[in-house]
């Protein structure tokens, strides 16, 4: 697939954060190749419930918080766009920075592998967000358990300088709050999320 990243001001081989998505790093490209693949096959599963497959979110959480895992992948022209994500906090005990498991469990805070459909826009305790349906058994909890996608002040390119690695969420796709907007009109509601590490 040719791919046109989109960048804010990056520079080759050093990790510079953009207002409009981060480099990615050629391990994590890698990963990612693989996870795309693997969405395609659930695209085919799920395409009673996708109302569009043109574009798809892939959540790659193969490497750590300090490198972009949010990948916006359209599947007609091939560009990426990519941005910092976190994990929950029980994916990662120790905060480390890079998630060590997946989990479905009510009351887990971790964050759930697997195939999503992203729903409507609201707005709710962590402000603007958007909903999502998990569409495998992986993650079949995850309307009842509020997975979303929202923004955090620990999701940011100011709290990775800080910290070296990004906060923890309860199991939400938590992104930079000066990202949200431009994140969410691109998915928009319909469409998939695909979480996993390769």
């Amino acid at each position: 697939m040719n791919r046109r990243h989109f960048l804010g001001s990056a520079a080759a081989g050093v990790g510079l954060f953009g207002a409009r998505g981060v480099w990615a790093q050629p391990a994590v490209v890698s990963t990612l190749d693989t996870l795309i693949g693997r969405a395609h096959r659930f695209i085919q599963w799920h395409s009673d419930v996708l109302l569009l497959r043109d574009r798809i979110a892939v959540a790659d959480f193969s490497g750590p918080s300090s490198v972009p895992r949010f990948h916006i992948v359209d599947l007609v022209s091939g560009a990426i766009t990519s941005d910092l994500v976190t994990h929950g906090k029980g994916s990662d005990p120790d905060h480390t920075g890079t998630l060590q498991r997946f989990s479905n469990d009510m009351g887990s805070l971790a964050t759930s592998a697997g195939s999503y459909v992203t729903g409507d826009i609201y707005e709710g305790v962590h402000g603007t967000s958007m909903r999502l349906k998990g569409l495998d058994y992986a993650n079949s909890n995850a309307e009842n358990r509020a997975i979303v996608i929202h923004a955090a002040p620990y999701a940011t390119p100011a709290h990775l300088a800080q910290w070296g690695k990004l906060g923890r969420s309860e199991g939400c796709f938590a992104v930079d709050p000066a990202r949200l907007h431009e994140i969410m009109a691109m998915i928009g509601p319909g469409r998939m999320l695909y979480a996993d590490r390769a």
